[in-house]
């Protein structure tokens, strides 16, 4: 039609790459969710705690998380850590790249979902506490 050759795509190449990358960006997906709201309200919990030893490492993780991009905390994760963290887990030497984005995305979102969750609950306002209580 607009003189494009699209004779490279073929259905093997699709079902080999584009649709097991969609199926793992779903499953990367949840397990970023879950995980970061896990993360996240225990992070959101810290910082309301109002004891400086719990207050200050979750105030430092969730600010300093938040101000540095996801691109550049995965390349960190990815070639920081040690190939010897990967041989702890079963099979984690063949999927290194794969390990190191489900744990930087559940990070990254726990800073987040931290933030949500803190905002949430300080929303509530005293009069609805103490009527709880």
């Amino acid at each position: 039609m607009f003189g494009l050759d699209l004779s490279f795509v073929n259905w093997e190449i699709i079902s080999k790459f584009v649709i097991k990358g969609f199926i793992f960006s779903i499953q990367l997906t949840i397990v970023a969710t879950i995980g970061g709201i896990i993360f996240g309200t225990l992070l959101a919990l810290m910082r309301l705690s109002g004891k400086a030893f719990l207050t200050v490492p979750a105030t430092i993780y969730v600010n300093g998380m938040r101000s540095v991009p996801l691109v550049m905390v995965i390349l960190w994760f990815f070639l920081l850590v040690p190939s010897s963290f990967y041989s702890m887990i079963p099979g984690g030497a063949n999927y290194r790249a794969e390990i190191s984005a489900v744990i930087t995305f559940v990070a990254f979102e726990a800073a987040y979902f931290s933030e949500i969750m803190r905002a949430g609950i300080q929303s509530i306002s005293r009069g609805q506490v103490n009527a709880g209580r």
